[in-house]
């Protein structure tokens, strides 16, 4: 119960069937979903919409989830077509491009580039659109989950009004706050990958020209790699994710390091001679984590709620969706049948570790010289670089056949590894001692 300091509003309807933690992409997706199927749905959200958020590239499987929300044609009116990515290296002399058309499956050729503030608002508009109750400027305080009975949850909102919430199903989609997930103490950050980020938003840059327009590139450097992301507005989006050794070194202000961190990265550089930066430089951690679980009795974790990866292959939002899909399956099924719930949310664990462990095994390698060549040397020899590009336009819960081809890629690396075994230890040695004072941190 809430403080007896603090008056609680019992609101007619506050005992919804599910009650969702933060309208994010995963968040307003599954109310969407749930509320579809005629579930009383409350969402609550601790910010308004439009706000800030990184994580402005999508991908092309992102699509037909877009179309089954019904937002297709909204999504369509603040992007700008992606149609693949190109990769920078230091050490090669041509830049390397990836057509998503050259995929596995050649029938989503394209994604889309948007503002995050401008997407999440949609998705969140919809969710209330479609049925959902939504509440924005609405913070949660506390959680109980007492046998046999309903949740409780506490919110309070902006202007002090507390509520006491009984949903049959609570869904946890509070992002990168983990709301649940600290609340069992079961959230471990990933002691081998942690980096940090700082990013802004720059205007009169460098921009391609026709169907690259609005491709990303990702340019790696000596200590990690940046994004360059245009928008729709012709602005673009810039950002690097480096080992947090390199941020510890900083001795002036964020802006004036993030320019000094970009002038160590030429092609880069040259892109933005003409820039002015349009908006304040932000930093901020991507100590990359994950939940010993993603379920409990009546309740799951979807999207960064669950867990974070580095942002290098754009999955947030994908996963963060399909998370959503998934977990309205799940839902769905446990408030009809109480006796399969058990095996219906190992089930929907399963399917959440899915796609993660695909991206984390690529992206936990993405700063080795050998990674890097089969990136910016990529061969397609028993179809190797069409299955990348499935994996990269996040082509994993269709059926495509990539298991076999990707046990291949990961053969093909290995041996690659050992080939250029001098170089692949120092860069292990390089990347053992970059995270080396994290580790200590979290030991």
């Amino acid at each position: 119960m809430a403080s007896s300091e603090i008056p609680v509003a019992q609101q007619a309807g506050n005992s919804p069937d599910i009650l969702v933690v933060g309208g994010g992409p995963a968040g307003s997706t599954i109310a969407t979903l749930l509320a579809e199927r005629g579930y009383d749905v409350v969402l609550l959200e601790k910010s308004h919409h439009p706000r800030f958020h990184i994580g402005e590239s999508l991908l092309p499987m992102n699509l037909p989830l877009f179309e089954r929300l019904g937002v297709k044609e909204q999504i369509d009116a603040i992007g700008i077509i992606k149609y693949g990515a190109e990769f920078v290296s230091p050490d090669h002399d041509e830049s390397s491009h990836f057509d998503f058309g050259q995929a596995l499956d050649k029938s989503f050729p394209h994604a889309y580039e948007v503002r995050r503030s401008e997407l999440d608002e949609i998705l969140f508009k919809n969710a209330i659109a479609k049925g959902a109750r939504g509440f924005e400027g609405c913070s949660v305080n506390k959680v109980e989950f007492p046998a046999g009975t309903r949740a409780q949850v506490v919110s309070q909102d902006e202007d002090g009004k507390v509520t006491e919430w009984h949903p049959r199903f609570v869904v946890d989609a509070s992002g990168r706050e983990t709301l649940l997930s600290n609340k069992f103490g079961i959230k471990h950050r990933n002691k081998k990958h942690a980096s940090a980020s700082v990013f802004g938003h720059f205007e009169g840059a460098e921009r391609r020209i026709g169907k690259e327009e609005g491709n990303i590139t990702l340019f790696w450097f000596e200590h990690g790699w940046f994004w360059y992301i245009p928008l729709r507005d012709g602005s673009v989006s810039v950002g690097v994710v480096c080992w947090p050794y390199y941020m510890k070194s900083r001795k002036v202000g964020m802006e004036q390091f993030f320019f000094d961190t970009i002038a160590l990265c030429p092609p880069l550089a040259k892109r933005l001679q003409a820039a002015k930066l349009a908006a304040p430089v932000t930093a901020t951690g991507n100590f990359a984590y994950s939940s010993e679980r993603c379920y409990g009795p009546n309740y799951i974790l979807i999207g960064d709620a669950f867990a974070f990866l580095d942002p290098v292959f754009s999955s947030g939002v994908l996963l963060a969706m399909q998370s959503a899909f998934a977990g309205a399956d799940a839902v769905d099924e446990c408030l009809k049948n109480p006796a399969q719930a058990s095996r219906v949310l190992k089930k929907f664990d399963k399917t959440s570790r899915y796609g993660l462990k695909i991206f984390s095994w690529i992206i936990y390698r993405m700063t080795t010289p050998v990674m890097r060549n089969m990136f910016m040397q990529p061969s397609n020899q028993f179809r190797l670089q069409e299955t990348l590009l499935s994996v990269l336009a996040g082509d994993l819960y269709r059926g495509t056949p990539i298991r076999s081809r990707l046990f291949l890629f990961k053969i093909i690396y290995y041996l690659e590894s050992i080939a250029m075994l001098k170089t692949s230890y120092k860069a292990w040695q390089r990347r053992k001692h970059s995270i080396k004072d994290v580790v200590s941190e979290l030991t």
